[in-house]
C-alpha cells in the first residue's frame, strides 16, 4: 500500500456517495496549490492525466 492510499481511502469513505463537477474539482486543486506551492508539479501532472484519460492511444 502506498502512503497516498490512506488519503484516497479516506476520500472514498467521507465523500464516496457524492457527485462533483469538474469545475469544483479544479477550484479545489487551485486552492490546494495556493496553500501548498511545493505540490504544483504533482497537481499539474494529475490534472493533465485526468484530462487525457479518454484520449486514444497513439
Amino acid at each position: 500500500m502506498y502512503f497516498t492510499d490512506r488519503g484516497i481511502e479516506e476520500l472514498v469513505e467521507r465523500r464516496g456517495e457524492e457527485e462533483v463537477q469538474i469545475v469544483w474539482l479544479a477550484e479545489r486543486l487551485r486552492e490546494f496549490v495556493d496553500l501548498n506551492p511545493d505540490f504544483e508539479t504533482p497537481v499539474e501532472r494529475l490534472a493533465t492525466w485526468l484530462a487525457r484519460l479518454d484520449d486514444d492511444d497513439d
